[in-house]
């Protein structure tokens, strides 16, 4: 059996300070960005929504650029905005989302507005969250991933997901995990969506020939194994041997840098929100 990155054998690292979510804004989380999409997407409701949107603005594949924006605005502003950004990006977001459910014809019943679905969504940008930091400063003890747990309530209230559906204890939150990984499937038509992702066939030529094949492979590294597995993504002992050597490289290149300059890109989607606020531009 392969070794599972996502649960790291090493010793808990003692830290001087209780990790909080910021500690993890770094561009390890960019690269992860792909396969955190394919896990928020893994309940049928939440990847026919995306697949079958009628919000042409928000399509990946038509407005590529906008849709990375948009997503990371949303990590930046529900991170290090503050109350006032958030209460505002949430209302820009339900705009939107009011516009994405399902209709007769669909095969599965959903809504964007969905508490529960959107609870999912978050649970999986947390996951992505807690991943990044450890694979960056290493396995946390449980009272820094408490502390850590903690600070990640945003994640999802910047949404719709209310303050008392977030699982009060991180405890609480890996039942609800468990629980969820038990409703992960990919349809054929959904699967089709995602593996084009990860071979970024939505950006024009030559960049999906140039980095398609890598990106494809990255994202598969970053994946859990369940939903590596329930995409049959193949996966062999010198691809995790090689993936771990990208981590570890990543690491050390991220810890060269300052903090400042680690967090810039978030800072400057926030300055840039702000100034679609001034200029009445939409924020998604």
């Amino acid at each position: 059996m392969l070794k599972d990155l996502h649960r790291n054998p090493a010793p808990a690292v003692a830290r001087s300070t209780p990790p909080q979510l910021t500690d993890a804004i770094d561009s390890l989380g960019a690269a992860s960005g792909v396969a955190n999409v394919i896990m928020q997407l893994s309940w049928p409701e939440v990847g026919w929504g995306v697949r079958e949107s009628r919000v042409d603005t928000g399509n990946v594949y038509k407005r590529p650029l906008k849709r990375a924006r948009t997503t990371f605005q949303y990590l930046a502003v529900a991170t290090v905005g503050t109350d006032e950004d958030k209460r505002l990006y949430r209302e820009a977001v339900d705009r939107v989302h009011k516009l994405v459910h399902s209709t007769p014809n669909s095969r599965v019943k959903y809504s964007a507005l969905d508490p529960r679905l959107q609870m999912w969504v978050a649970a999986c940008l947390y996951i992505g969250f807690e991943d990044v930091f450890e694979w960056l400063h290493g396995p946390m003890t449980d009272s820094d991933r408490e502390a850590f747990y903690a600070s990640a309530p945003t994640l999802g209230t910047t949404l719709q997901v209310r303050r008392e559906q977030w699982p009060a204890t991180r405890a609480e939150f890996d039942d609800y995990w468990r629980d969820g990984l038990a409703r992960v499937r990919f349809d054929a038509p959904v699967r089709r969506h995602l593996l084009g992702l990860m071979e970024l066939r939505m950006l024009p030529q030559p960049a999906t020939l140039l980095f398609g094949r890598i990106n494809r492979w990255i994202t598969t590294g970053f994946l859990h194994c369940e939903f590596r597995d329930e995409l049959g993504l193949p996966w062999s002992p010198r691809d995790q041997r090689r993936f771990e050597k990208f981590l570890a490289v990543t690491a050390r290149l991220n810890r060269m840098l300052p903090e400042p300059a680690r967090t810039f890109s978030y800072r400057l989607l926030l300055l840039e929100m702000r100034w679609r606020l001034r200029t009445g531009r939409p924020l998604v």
